[in-house]
């Protein structure tokens, strides 16, 4: 009898054994499914952001890019008396930074050392020499391409630089480089969207403050959108075609061009899908350009012999 009941002991306690150990073992794989799981993002994902990354990561982002990177360029003016000083900066940021999560680009820190002279009389406004501004913008995509940036999209949300950024682009042809700098200066679809209210939409008008609804709406002032008339003031009198640099004063003296309180969650949504999806698209198409290069170095070749060049 005293021998049965140890043998009934014995298989007991085996069986509690077996139990513990499947126990143990189920908790061990539940507790490496959560280490695997709550891994860093950094591990497994690359950012599109330059300054987050690594070293190591920042060359494997490179390859990962085909050596496509993104250049948002912004400015720092007053936006109206209800959009923060930094919008451009801030809208063209979120459309590259967004363009790059679908086609994937390395995206340069904030930049904002574009043309804004007409806005130097408002607070806020921080406005560099025209020197300056080439100087840096070329000392910034120098050091891009030699970071193996060798195919440059800029991406300009400022409408003061539509005459600075495509000069300098065409200044490439100065000297040689082995990179190439590509512009994309859209920023709102020409048909297509919700019906706007207004006709005056320029600065800090519908658009652009539907788009900041969407960037940052934190920032969006809208009931301080009629505080200033963004009417046009046309203060000066003076034939088609002829252009003086204090046009947009003469028109705009508040800096604000547009009604900010026509804006809508709808538009801007609509607008900003837009500008994302056309830059993923203009990065997609840059990175499988093998000719613009090309070119680019035949020209830098015919340039120390133009005599040679077949008339």
């Amino acid at each position: 009898m005293i021998d049965r009941l140890d043998e009934m002991r014995s298989r007991t306690a085996c069986v509690g054994a077996l139990f513990l150990v499947a126990a143990l073992m189920s908790t061990a794989g539940r507790a490496q499914t959560r280490t695997e799981s709550s891994a860093p993002a950094s591990q497994t994902k690359l950012s599109v952001h330059w300054e987050e990354l690594t070293g190591p990561d920042f060359v494997k982002a490179i390859q990962k890019s085909q050596g496509a990177c993104l250049l948002p360029i912004g400015i720092l003016e007053k936006h109206g008396p209800h959009l923060p000083i930094g919008s451009d900066l801030l809208n063209a940021r979120y459309t590259a930074l967004h363009a790059a999560e679908k086609e994937y680009a390395v995206v340069f820190p904030e930049y904002y050392f574009g043309q804004i002279a007409e806005a130097r009389h408002e607070p806020g406004t921080v406005s560099y020499s025209r020197e300056l501004q080439l100087a840096i913008l070329q000392a910034t995509t120098d050091e891009m391409g030699r970071n193996g940036c060798k195919k440059i999209l800029i991406i300009n949300g400022h409408g003061g630089n539509n005459h600075l950024l495509p000069y300098f682009v065409q200044t490439q042809l100065d000297k040689p480089h082995d990179y190439v700098v590509y512009l994309f200066d859209q920023r709102t679809p020409a048909t297509g969207g919700p019906k706007k209210k207004t006709t005056n939409d320029q600065h800090a008008g519908e658009s652009e403050t539907s788009k900041l609804m969407i960037v940052r709406p934190d920032l969006v002032h809208a009931d301080r959108a009629k505080d200033e008339s963004g009417a046009d003031q046309n203060r000066q009198k003076l034939p088609e075609g002829v252009y003086t640099g204090i046009w947009w004063y003469a028109r705009f003296p508040d800096h604000y061009a547009g009604d900010g309180s026509a804006a809508s969650h709808e538009l801007g949504e609509y607008q900003m899908n837009w500008w994302v999806d056309s830059v993923s698209k203009v990065l997609a198409a840059i990175k499988v350009d093998d000719v613009t290069l090309k070119l680019q170095q035949e020209f830098y070749q015919k340039t120390s012999h133009p005599l040679g060049t077949p008339q």
